[in-house]
């Protein structure tokens, strides 16, 4: 029989169903690999059989807790991360087999060997860069991960196994797109908190197949929806690109205060945004090469130089017909941080107004971020 943790009945209703539904998977003779970024492969942990989740990393909750061991001046993302894994409060870190991290930035890569001492933590080696060394480092690593995963699992991953999961991810990434891509339309038809929120909590199901289901059923929702009682009724409302770190831990303070004060949130250029969706792996090329391409091109600001990004967003102000573009970023996040700099030249020169949040987990700054939103909305020329 799987135990649940010893202060299970404290938990919340959310992440009470979690355990529930984590502790089934494994009672089924599940296997479970735990991911905190889109940087990690999940078509060879498909093909290995296992399920990827991702770990929860967006509460203050746990904050204290990790604080013990970490600095207080550390990416409050890298210090959920930890606390939760510290405190045992997350289910899907509680019933993973392993953890794979990644090494995105230096907090997280030291991070990560502390987390080894409490599970199991295989780092993978990012490149920051994008050219042919970095590239061919980059598949060294997939074939290592590859490995790890034959290893642990005691079993044999073949080049067949990884093609179909890359064929079954794919067509994961397309649908994704297809929901973030409702935002181009005017009005908008869903709410950028909930294009948000929705992303993140299909990121908790472990069942690809029950993961697409529910995201291709509120598709046809919204879009029968908004063909029956919005088409051809344009919306004057601002329309906000959001762009920057991970903004699931401070989403209710960002993204829900500027669309109650009257914009419309109808685009991401974010980790659970489009983002990692743009692009799909080549499903004619080699596995690993395919995969390395894929994982080495997402525009992260890890990566240096990170051109393409500015780029993208220049794109995705054009498809989605932005007013003003809002860039999130979490307090000793230096990589984002810096490269807000360029991000805001970007904005410039497609003559659209832009303001930087830079933020923690905590509600204290609320207030302050809302009178800082109101004024970035007076602005935009509607």
């Amino acid at each position: 029989m799987i135990k649940l943790p010893e202060n299970f009945e404290s938990y919340s209703d959310a992440r009470k169903a979690g355990f529930i539904k984590m502790k089934e998977l494994k009672e089924n003779g599940g296997k479970i690999v735990g991911t905190y970024c889109t940087f990690v492969p999940t078509e060879l942990i498909i093909a290995a059989g296992a399920a990827p989740v991702s770990l929860c990393a967006t509460s203050e909750e746990p904050i204290s807790a990790a604080e013990m061991h970490l600095p207080r001046n550390l990416c409050p993302l890298i210090k959920a991360s930890y606390g939760f894994a510290l405190t045992d409060t997350c289910p899907y870190f509680y019933f993973s087999d392993f953890i794979v991290g990644e090494t995105t930035c230096d907090g997280k890569r030291k991070m990560f060997e502390l987390m080894n001492d409490i599970k199991d933590t295989y780092v993978m080696q990012l490149p920051h860069k994008r050219n042919s060394v970095a590239l061919k480092s980059w598949e060294g690593e997939m074939e290592k991960f590859r490995e790890k995963l034959e290893e642990f699992y005691g079993i044999t991953i073949t080049d067949e196994d990884i093609k179909k999961a890359i064929v079954l991810k794919n067509k994961e990434r397309d649908l994704i797109l297809k929901y973030l891509e409702l935002g181009k339309l005017n009005p908008a038809p869903v709410s950028g908190y909930e294009l948000g929120s929705r992303l993140d909590s299909l990121s908790f199901e472990p069942d690809m197949k029950k993961r697409m289901e529910g995201l291709e059923k509120r598709i046809e929702e919204v879009m029968d929806d908004w063909e029956k009682n919005y088409k051809g009724k344009e919306s004057r409302r601002p329309r906000i690109l959001v762009t920057g770190c991970p903004n699931g831990g401070v989403r209710d303070k960002t993204v829900k205060i500027i669309e109650e004060l009257g914009a419309d949130v109808v685009a991401f250029d974010s980790c659970s945004g489009t983002r990692e969706c743009i692009d799909k792996v080549d499903e004619d090329l080699p596995v690993n090469e395919a995969l390395a391409k894929k994982y080495l091109n997402i525009n992260c600001s890890v990566m240096s130089p990170n051109t393409c990004r500015m780029d993208y967003i220049q794109e995705m102000i054009d498809d989605y017909k932005v007013d003003g573009v809002l860039e999130i970023i979490l307090q000793a996040c230096h990589t984002f941080a810096i490269e807000s700099h360029n991000v805001k030249k970007a904005v410039s020169e497609k003559d659209k107004p832009y303001i930087k949040i830079e933020t923690d987990y905590s509600m204290a700054d609320i207030g302050q971020i809302t009178t800082r939103l109101e004024a970035f909305l007076e602005t935009i020329d509607k």
